[in-house]
């Protein structure tokens, strides 16, 4: 691919692009970047798994061929669905990504509840406190 033709949020500089697995050029990964070991795993792999498969008379031996084929098909479309994921984010707005940051940073320690009246009806709560209920005395 040149560069003129890859996106602005592709995630692989050209210039790298030459240095990728062959796996993963051939099927155009844009977003999901597999290391020479797992791409060895995903082609390589399945054939073995596939072949042991078939000798051991579970599958038949089209499965030597349609195993690599049907894991390259996962991969491409779990790179298209990271696709869409990274298009989605840039979509929402900077205000909209530091509310929701806002919204889900952890509370640390205890807060204070303030008890409304009229928020929990048909219940009284007091602000006494409650003795520490008496077990019965054991040497009885």
């Amino acid at each position: 691919m040149t560069g003129a033709n890859r996106p602005a949020w592709a995630t692989i500089p050209v210039d790298e692009e030459r240095y990728r697995p062959l796996y993963a050029r051939l099927l155009g990964l844009r977003f999901v970047n597999p290391g020479g070991v797992l791409c060895f795993l995903f082609f390589e792999g399945t054939i073995a798994l596939a072949v042991l498969l078939a000798l051991a008379e579970l599958v038949t031996w089209w499965a030597v061929l349609v195993l690599p084929v049907v894991v390259a098909a996962m991969v491409k479309l779990n790179d298209m669905v990271a696709a869409i994921v990274v298009r989605s984010a840039a979509l929402v707005p900077e205000q909209e990504r530091d509310r929701f940051r806002r919204q889900m940073e952890p509370a640390v320690g205890r807060a204070q509840v303030e008890w409304i009246s009229h928020s929990v009806t048909g219940l009284v709560i007091t602000a006494d406190s409650v003795p520490p209920a008496r077990r019965p005395d054991p040497s009885n």
